[in-house]
């Protein structure tokens, strides 16, 4: 198993937490390795395998069983008192009917520390608050440049930084599902993308026009780091505005997209289209091929950037890319100049910070920016 430092690290800061970890993202993104990983450290650490307890609850057989079930017998067949502690990892949550309320009672009665995860940001929702103050969500993300070296075993030296410029070429076309980065197999992303919206989406939602679904995500996609016009879509598509806002709503629940709000007052936030982007580059580029590396290296930032809840702005017929809520303006423009009146809109817009990202260097300086 390849590690990943950041996450890793994420999840070992919330060791001593109580609270139940739910992890979440993109079907296959690592969820289920990363709590391997943590298993493997405890293990490291000195804790009896006996109180490691991982199952995946997608399993048809568990269907009639509950969590509280499971671990009943699991604490029985170990000889594990209520009172001894148990690392408890649950694969797949959200395949068990009222998940939350059952963690919430292991969490009130039992000596537990609760690793779980689910690819649904619609099932995470906690409508009637039983886990509040309970629990921390942690978003696992496809991998970045970084990452995508160390799982390739590319390792730069100092003196060979030039190459990076065309490792980050290598990289933007395939993106970083772990998987699809360690194989290479185009049907294997096709094959994930297909079943995350036959899945999750269309059976999920029991969905009757499963074509026109798809034909809605290749639409996103070549529309990504654009103002969506819905009204376009569903005209393109032949349906109502209402069901393409519906469609919307799931892709971004399904984590294969994140919207992106206009900056300005409510009327304006919540009237104006959004901006979409594609949740993995690789994802992308199934669609829309490598044909415009500016709009592909776009997407990279608003994904090293999103934890920032960027906003783009939108001024006088002119925009700039992203506004953090940390008030860090940003604009992208891949090996190019920012000119004309774009520049004197850049240059005259308030903001704390200012940054013109021009090249995969340059996303470095965000970091150091709110």
């Amino acid at each position: 198993m390849i590690e990943r430092p950041s996450i890793q690290k994420q999840l070992l800061d919330l060791l001593d937490d109580k609270a139940a970890v739910l992890l979440t993202g993109l079907r296959r993104v690592g969820k289920t390795t990363l709590m391997k990983h943590m298993i493997q450290h405890l293990l490291k650490e000195g804790v009896p395998a006996s109180s490691l307890f991982y199952i995946s609850l997608d399993d048809y057989q568990l269907k009639d069983e509950t969590i509280l079930d499971i671990l009943e017998k699991y604490r029985a067949i170990q000889k594990l008192t209520h009172d001894q502690k148990v690392y408890v990892f649950l694969d797949e949550v959200t395949y068990q009917k009222d998940f939350r309320w059952q963690i919430k009672n292991i969490y009130d009665l039992q000596n537990v520390k609760v690793f779980a995860s689910s690819s649904s940001a619609l099932a995470l929702k906690d409508e009637r608050g039983w886990l509040t103050g309970r629990e921390r969500i942690v978003e696992v993300s496809p991998l970045d440049f970084s990452e995508y070296l160390m799982f390739k075993k590319i390792d730069i030296k100092l003196a060979d930084q030039y190459l990076l410029d065309q490792y980050f070429e290598d990289f933007m076309p395939t993106g970083g599902m772990p998987e699809y980065v360690l194989r290479g197999d185009r049907e294997y992303l096709t094959s994930l993308v297909d079943g995350i919206i036959n899945k999750d989406i269309i059976a999920y939602h029991q969905l009757r026009s499963p074509h026109t679904v798809k034909d809605f995500f290749s639409l996103l996609m070549e529309r990504a780091g654009k103002q969506l016009s819905l009204n376009k879509v569903a005209n393109i598509l032949g349906i109502a505005v209402d069901t393409a806002k519906r469609y919307l709503q799931m892709f971004e629940e399904s984590y294969l997209i994140y919207i992106v709000p206009r900056h300005g007052k409510t009327n304006e936030t919540l009237l104006s289209p959004k901006k979409v982007y594609a949740a993995d580059l690789g994802i992308r580029h199934l669609f829309t091929g490598f044909r415009d590396k500016g709009a592909i290296f776009e997407n990279y930032v608003y994904l090293k950037i999103k934890n920032k809840r960027p906003r783009y702005v939108y001024q006088e017929g002119l925009e700039i890319d992203f506004l953090t809520e940390g008030k860090t303006l940003i604009e992208v423009k891949y090996k190019r100049k920012l000119e004309g009146r774009q520049k004197m809109l850049f240059e005259t817009f308030p903001a704390k910070a200012k940054v013109i990202v021009r090249g995969f260097k340059d996303i470095q300086k965000l970091s150091h920016e709110n």
